[in-house]
């Protein structure tokens, strides 16, 4: 009992020395006096990638407009959070920000998996304008437990597959890598969906894990997809896209002062369309990609575009009676999406 009872002085003389140091430290302070707040943020892409090449510059522009006060370090490459976790890290504060997709946790965001539906995206600044419409509009309550910066998504997806897919009757069988509704995409068009997400793909490519990859055709440069297969086929008439969140622990946010969150909320404004841009940039630099390592691009024809038109739509209806099931408007997201889609296609005309 003595021997436990000097186990137990010593243990609380350490744990009152430690609060003892950390009550005596003082805050990291400006130059001017100001309060430092210094947050982690984590992202899956690669720090090469175009878009975290776009979410440092995002990081670098809060830090030269709070003047210091605001300072985010980047952990590209998922080494703080792997993509399927992100969210919950930032909602537990494993990192304060985090940047991943919403179809890594599939069911966890019923009402945003409508961006994600095989619309027809145009491009990528379409659909990310289309995601941050939805979020302001709409307001998901299954964000509640984070403070949303933006939301960004990417171009319409293709099928980069090991052999050439030229109609519906050749998606029959393959095995396709999919995410969240894009593996539904798969099945609908009659192919057998496999979940996992980018980091995973490559490596599943290039030893035939998997035949094939719905992705944007980015991908196939910024994730070195290109380099293991051998086709690609332009499905952006059924184009679905894979929306990303940028999100803070909102006890963080609520913490930070007024002036810092005006500060940041102007700049997340602001990066919605830099965003976008660098999709579509990193699509056309995929496609350029594609070109030069010599895989042909398939384009399916007005029939089979129709009957691949015909065999996703079972897909929206299905997230039209989930969603007003569950008492969400998920009609009227889906009604708002196409008007965005549709109105982009009549001025890209």
């Amino acid at each position: 009992m003595t021997k436990y009872l000097k186990a137990m002085a010593t243990t609380l003389a350490v744990v009152a020395l430690i609060f003892g140091l950390a009550g005596c430290r003082k805050a990291e302070k400006t130059a001017d006096g100001q309060d430092i707040y210094r947050l982690k943020y984590s992202i899956f892409f690669p720090d090469s990638h175009i878009q975290c090449v776009t979410a440092q510059a995002w990081a670098d522009e809060i830090k030269t407009r709070t003047n210091g006060r605001v300072q985010i370090q980047v952990h590209a490459a998922g080494v703080l959070t792997k993509a399927p976790n992100v969210y919950q890290g930032v909602v537990n504060n494993a990192s304060e920000l985090g940047m991943s997709c919403f179809a890594y946790t599939r069911g966890k965001f019923p009402l945003m998996e409508a961006v994600d539906l095989p619309l027809g995206y145009p491009d990528g600044m379409t659909a990310t304008k289309a995601a941050n419409v939805i979020i302001k509009e709409f307001k998901p309550k299954e964000l509640s437990k984070v403070k949303v910066m933006y939301i960004h998504a990417h171009g319409p997806g293709i099928l980069a597959t090991n052999k050439p897919v030229h109609s519906m009757a050749d998606f029959k069988g393959l095995k396709v890598r999919g995410t969240g509704l894009s593996a539904k995409v798969a099945e609908a068009l009659g192919s057998v969906a496999v979940g996992m997400s980018q980091p995973e793909t490559y490596d599943a490519l290039s030893k035939g894990t998997v035949d094939a990859t719905l992705c944007p055709i980015e991908t196939l440069k910024g994730w070195k997809q290109g380099e293991v297969v051998k086709s690609v086929t332009d499905l952006s008439i059924i184009g679905y896209t894979t929306s990303m969140f940028v999100v803070m622990n909102l006890d963080v946010w609520h913490s930070l002062p007024q002036d810092l969150r005006e500060t940041i909320a102007k700049v997340n404004d602001e990066w919605i369309e830099k965003h976008g841009a660098a999709w579509d940039q990193a699509d056309k630099e995929g496609r350029e990609f594609v070109k030069e390592l010599e895989r042909p691009i398939t384009v399916l024809s007005a029939e089979e575009e129709a009957k691949a038109v015909a065999a996703v739509q079972p897909v929206l209806d299905d997230y039209v009676a989930r969603t007003k099931e569950a008492g969400l408007p998920g009609d009227e997201v889906l009604k708002k999406l196409q008007e965005i889609i549709e109105e982009a296609r009549t001025e890209g005309k």
